[in-house]
């Protein structure tokens, strides 16, 4: 067992993860960041959920440009080929589960 206390993690850059399971392809990761990541799509649905800080997610549905903002507790379902970025603000602490093989 290892005990991690999200709202304490810190990585030495942004984005920084510490794998937390495996499961076949699917990784669980903890995230810390203070930068925005870079638009993306997955090849493979993802979850993420907040545990610490706000983070802005920017997404284009039909090339039209939205945004939500998730708080700590909010979980957000990505589903395969969604394009977003998640831009932070200030540090936050994210937790991550999606098919590794898709990077």
């Amino acid at each position: 067992m290892k005990r991690i206390r999200a709202r304490d993690f810190t990585a030495e850059r942004a984005w920084g993860a510490e794998r937390l399971a495996l499961f076949g392809s699917t990784g669980v990761s903890l995230h810390w960041t203070d930068q925005p990541y870079r638009w993306h799509r997955n090849t493979g649905d993802e979850v993420f959920v907040v545990l610490d800080g706000r983070v802005e997610m920017k997404y284009r549905e039909a090339g039209v440009e939205k945004s939500m903002l998730l708080e700590a507790g909010d979980a957000l379902a990505i589903g395969d080929g969604e394009e977003h970025v998640a831009h932070p603000l200030g540090e936050a602490r994210i937790l991550v589960v999606e098919d590794i093989d898709s990077d």
